[in-house]
């Protein structure tokens, strides 16, 4: 098949042990004199916030900050920030932290210019215009939010989690320096782990998957699955942290320029109406949802298998691909990541009402390699729990 695709990714990108450090002086390169960073509390108790102030001070830059972003950020924190930004007359935004952080931090710098809240701009295509520029730097391996064109947020009223993608969302610069993961908790590295081969499965198996992203999945796929149970029980790992770090870095890039799936679609109503972990509920929905996919692509299963360390050869290509959910199932099983709903406290009850919310995230269903109906995501959830 001749397939027609875009390839996005930030203009900049920075990897590397200590490259934080070097903040300030895109901060300038960016033309700014004055940044204002986005984080949450957890980042701010770790010393983080303080260092990269420091480093940006530094740098003769001046800072202002925000660090109560919250997961699953509703829209009021981003209004907050917004008006924080336009009163001290920040220059350029910079993301520090988790995906919720990330996500805050790009939209702040497009409401700044384009005006108007969140849901405003919920869908594809709905900035106007640029925002201020912006540098994302990750303090997790996981989100890959630090190279995507999409951002995630609570409707707290609706209790429901959507997206807004638009290519005024893409950070300018992405830092991704592993030292700032060395000293995250076993259960963070686990769970925004498994986000981060939850992104690349679905890269590989998306609809609008092509030869640069397949490439790029199966590479993050490979990384994660021989680095994730290291960097849980032996943080200090460098090595392990290092290609953690860089595995959801490249899935990050592969699934912002394929697309998820059903997974995700399955695991937002989680989110919004549960408050459950993106990277929990992301795994929860795995298994399940690779099962109801793999008739559709058995042959991308078997890779998948392979990818994460599977003997396949000589196998029958069916027996060869459910190898890639044994993979899957057993890495969330060693890292301690729940894998039935009913562990996270969800009750079997609301299922109808979550299945009718997964049903209308067509921007995601859309991508994903086999049709589902409202019947099919209920059935999925009865597995599920």
């Amino acid at each position: 098949m001749l397939v027609t695709f875009n390839f996005n990714v930030p203009p900049t990108l920075v990897f590397g042990v200590d490259t934080v450090n070097q903040t300030g002086q895109y901060v300038k390169k960016l033309g700014g004199k004055r940044a204002f960073i986005v984080t949450d509390p957890g980042v701010a108790k770790a010393g983080i916030l303080e260092k990269v102030i420091d480093i940006l001070k530094s740098d003769g830059i001046e800072v202002g900050y925000y660090d109560q972003v919250i997961p699953e950020p509703p829209e009021n924190i981003v209004d907050e920030i917004v008006d924080k930004v336009k009163e001290g007359g920040y220059e350029v935004i910079i993301g520090l932290g988790g995906g919720s952080s990330m996500d805050t931090a790009k939209m702040v710098a497009v409401l700044v210019t384009n005006g108007g809240r969140v849901r405003d701009y919920i869908g594809i295509g709905k900035v106007p215009k640029p925002g201020l520029p912006k540098i994302m730097i990750p303090t997790t391996s996981g989100t890959g939010s630090e190279v995507t064109q999409i951002a995630i947020f609570a409707l707290l009223e609706e209790e429901v989690k959507k997206g807004v993608v638009s290519p005024y969302l893409l950070a300018e610069v992405a830092i991704v320096d592993p030292a700032l993961t060395y000293n995250l908790p076993p259960n963070i590295t686990a769970s925004t782990g498994m986000d981060a081969l939850v992104h690349a499965i679905e890269a590989y198996l998306s609809r609008r998957a092509n030869k640069f992203t397949d490439g790029l999945a199966l590479m993050a796929m490979e990384l994660i699955a021989k680095n994730i149970r290291t960097a849980v029980t032996d943080g200090m790992n460098t090595e392990a942290r290092y290609n953690m770090s860089l595995g959801s870095l490249i899935a990050g890039i592969a699934f912002g320029n394929s697309s998820t799936g059903a997974v995700h679609a399955l695991a937002y109503p989680l989110g919004g109406q549960f408050r459950i972990p993106h990277g929990v509920a992301n795994t929860l929905m795995l298994p399940y949802v690779m099962e109801y996919n793999l008739v559709s692509r058995m042959e991308r299963f078997v890779k998948i298998a392979e990818a994460l360390g599977e003997k396949v050869d000589g196998l029958p290509v069916r027996e060869a691909a459910f190898k890639a959910i044994d993979a899957m199932v057993n890495i969330a099983k060693d890292i301690g990541v729940p894998m039935r709903l009913r562990d996270v406290n969800i009750p079997k009850e609301a299922i109808p009402k979550m299945a009718a919310a997964a049903i209308n995230e067509t921007r995601l269903l859309s991508q994903n390699p086999r049709v589902l109906t409202l019947k099919d995501i209920e059935d999925i959830y009865n597995k599920a729990w």
